[in-house]
């Protein structure tokens, strides 16, 4: 039988490792604008998934779709100041 305290060791051994370090969360706030958007198109998705898309549900997803795309173009070209890399 194993005691629970031996996992217990091996899953804490690396506990300050496993939180986010201050560089990580600042990439996380710097994409949540794009996080958020996808967030969007997400709902406006799921909205129809068990029904026909009304000309509104439509419209919905277009608009969302094209915020996506915003979002994602300013990360990449770094509208919020930083630079955002090659997506």
């Amino acid at each position: 039988m194993e005691h629970i305290v031996t996992v217990q060791d091996a899953v804490t051994a690396f506990e300050d490792f496993m939180e986010p370090t201050g560089a990580e969360l600042n990439a996380i706030e710097r994409e949540m604008p794009v996080i958020r958007a996808e967030m969007e198109l997400l709902d406006a998705q799921i909205i129809t998934i068990d029904r026909t898309p009304t000309m509104l549900d439509e419209r919905r997803i277009r608009r969302a779709r094209r915020r996506v795309l915003a979002a994602h173009r300013d990360h990449v070209n770094g509208a919020d100041g930083q630079t955002g890399g090659a997506a």
